[in-house]
């Protein structure tokens, strides 16, 4: 028995695109092609350590420490209860002040109990022509970062603009608290008095 071969004849099956289907199409195609123009064309809004732009709180984000801002205590209190006060006038938006936001949240670990750690961003300052002494905006000298060290009696000890070091700013807590300089002990101590040149100056 012979099989034959059945053949059938293939049509090929084309349709046109409807008016509904290609306007459907080229609305699609259009609105890829923007999108695609639009994500190249936008400028990046990342921020970051080095740049000058603004992200968001420097404490928080760089510095890890989001309990600096806002300080805990105003000026007006640390100077009636007399204690030291550190202000840090700062903006989010400078990259020396995002450096330099590390080292205010380092001195806030063996400082933050007994000193009081008051970071002002200057565009919270309220322009007038003449502040109080018990007013962060006394202090503020025009530039950013700004150290201010106020000591228990209420007077300026350390007044500098400027990234600074952890160091410098530690030699002024030690001298204020009275404890070993650096050189002498790494560790927060206190200076130990002699009891002979004591009993030697009350006699």
């Amino acid at each position: 028995m012979v099989l034959r071969s059945l053949r059938f004849p293939l049509r090929t099956i084309t349709t046109r695109p409807t008016g509904k289907r290609l306007v459907s199409r080229c609305c699609l195609s259009l609105v890829a092609i923007i999108s695609c123009l639009l994500f190249l064309a936008t400028p990046s809004a990342l921020a970051g350590l080095n740049d000058d732009k603004y992200d968001g709180n420097i404490f928080a984000i760089y510095a890890g420490n989001g309990s600096l801002v806002p300080p805990r205590v105003p000026l007006t209190e640390a100077l009636r209860r007399q204690r030291p006060a550190l202000l840090v006038f700062y903006l989010d938006d400078s990259s020396d002040c995002k450096h330099y936001s590390i080292v205010v949240s380092r001195l806030q670990e063996p400082y933050g109990r007994v000193a009081a750690f008051i970071p002002v961003n200057i565009d919270t300052l309220s322009p007038k022509n003449t502040y109080k002494s018990t007013e962060p905006g006394y202090y503020y000298e025009g530039l950013v970062p700004q150290t201010v060290l106020i000591d228990q009696q209420g007077q300026v000890v350390f007044n500098k603009a400027g990234e600074l070091t952890y160091e410098q700013v530690d030699d002024v807590f030690r001298n204020i608290f009275d404890l070993l300089p650096r050189t002498e002990s790494v560790e927060l101590k206190r200076r130990v008095l002699n009891e002979i040149s004591t009993q030697l100056s009350e006699n």
